[in-house]
This record gives C-alpha cells, structure tokens and sequence, in this order.
C-alpha cells in the first residue's frame, strides 16, 4: 500500500467501526424499556434506589456485577430471599449473622419502614430486570452455625440414603432421562426458583439462611407427633411437601426463620412447580434421616 490507500484505508475502517457502534448503541437503547421493564419504575422504585445510594450499599454489596464483592451480590436477592425475610434483616441484621460466628457482619442501616419498603421494591425491580445472563452466577457469601467452619454450597455433602458424597452440588449430577423421582428431586434443589440451596444447606449444624435440611425426615416425624403441630401432614413426604407450599404451616423455631407467623421462606414454589416436582423434591428431602 501507498501513503494515499493506508489513508483511504484508515478513514473507511474508522468509518464503518463508528457506524457499527452507533448503530449497536441505538438498538442497545431501543431495547432498554423492554429490558428493565421501565413501567414498572414506580415512586416507590426511584425512593429505594436513592436509599442504596444514600447509604452506600455498592460499597460491599453489588447488583449486576458492579460493586465492591465484599459482600453477596443483590441483583436476584429478592428472588431468593423474599420480602418478609428482607424486612427483617434490613431492621436488626444481627438477628441473622454476627461476627464471630459467620465471619461477617452487616452495619446497621438504621432505615425506617418506608425506606426498608423502598429498598425492597427497588431489589424486586432489579430482580426482574432482564440481564442477559449477566452476572453469570450470584455472588453467595454462606457461613455456619459452628466456630471456624464456613462451607460453600459447592463443598456440602450429599449424604443420604443412596446418594453419593463425591462433594457435587445438587443438581450437578446428570439426569438426563432419568425417571428416578430422587435423583430429579436432587437436581430441582439446585435448580427450582428460587433455588433451594441458596438458602438450605444439607450439611449437618450449617445453617444459612433457612436451617439445615440434614436429619429433616427425623425431624419431620418428630414435629408431626409433637402437640405443637397444627398442620395436616401425616407422613414425612406430607410434612415436606407442606413446608414446601405451605411454608407458615409450621415455623421452624428462631427468630431468622419467621416473624408475626410468618415464615421468610418463599410462598410462590406452589405456582412455580408442578405438583410433580414438589413430590420428586419431597421424595429427595425424605432421604436425610
């Protein structure tokens, strides 16, 4: 090439790069209302996201993959936690994790109702928002119940009648084609929406979120003979299956699990499985005596 056809050259591939990038930047925003579902950015919406910034959230926390990663990534938090068991975190976050304990510990934020109502109707809008994949994988921080152990949901061991202890997160094994209703109760562990382990591990005194799935079919017998019981359950799969849709029926004893009666497990699996996948998750949740 000559001087003048690098020139031409440069100038028509500078050309067609910036006309490509407007052009992607357009469409990008042409997407966006669809995207974000901007008409479900109430007052309610815009008042919350002041109050992550006013208190400075993405300083530990972030949402969608920005953010300090010092804390648990928020973009799907009220997909899996949900919005009584985030009122009351966000009013006295001791309650639920301390120090010494879980190896952290949230400030307290100090907000009052309509800012904690704020804030979660912000976690909903954000949630729903379609990212396109992006992050790849929430940003969990688990701890345990016992001094100087944290366990990852990766590193919890799949013990259980007939189950293997290779340390595979539930649902990692292949199922494909399987009509084993525990091995497909597994993978829905690991899978549903929300997704169990996010909340529920199966490692005996770890408790998250939500307690210890490990000995619940002892526990399950043990609950429906006790006179404290008013559910209807009459079998240990009934008792699980009613935990499942029925969260409130009975409530776990400690004050990070439920208030006012109310269970901060999520109430929706009822509509987000089929009767079919909340017998295959009972029948894999009966195996931990």
């Amino acid at each position: 090439m000559n001087k003048r056809q690098t020139r031409l050259f440069a100038v028509i591939s500078t050309a067609i790069a910036a006309v490509a990038f407007l052009g992607m930047t357009l469409d990008t925003h042409r997407q966006f209302p669809a995207l974000t579902h901007s008409e479900n950015i109430t007052p309610a919406v815009t008042r919350g996201k002041d109050v992550w910034h006013e208190n400075n959230c993405i300083n530990c926390h972030t949402i969608f993959g920005e953010g300090a990663y010092y804390a648990p990534d928020l973009t799907k938090i009220s997909q899996h936690r949900g919005a009584p068991y985030l009122t009351a975190f966000l009013k006295d976050p001791s309650k639920f994790y301390d120090e010494k304990r879980h190896r952290r510990l949230m400030p307290q934020p100090n907000l009052n109702d309509q800012e904690i109502s704020d804030l979660i109707a912000f976690f909903d809008w954000v949630a729903n928002v379609d990212n396109q994949g992006w992050p790849p994988r929430p940003i969990l921080v688990t701890g345990s119940s016992i001094p100087g152990t944290t366990l990852t949901v990766a590193q919890q061991d799949a013990s259980g009648p007939g189950r293997t202890t290779d340390h595979m997160p539930p649902g990692a094994r292949p199922v494909s084609g399987s009509d084993d209703p525990i091995a497909l109760g597994e993978a829905l562990f690991g899978t549903a929406t929300p997704v169990c382990n996010a909340c529920h591990s199966i490692a005996p005194g770890v408790n998250l979120a939500g307690p210890t799935l490990a000995g619940i079919a002892t526990r399950a017998q043990e609950t429906i003979a006790s006179p404290e019981y008013a559910g209807s359950a009459d079998s240990v799969e009934a008792y699980i299956r009613e935990s499942i849709t029925k969260p409130s029926a009975y409530l776990h004893p400690g004050e990070m699990y439920s208030a006012g009666g109310t269970s901060f497990m999520p109430n929706n699996y009822a509509e987000s499985l089929t009767d079919e996948q909340i017998d295959q998750l009972a029948a894999y949740l009966a195996t931990f005596k």
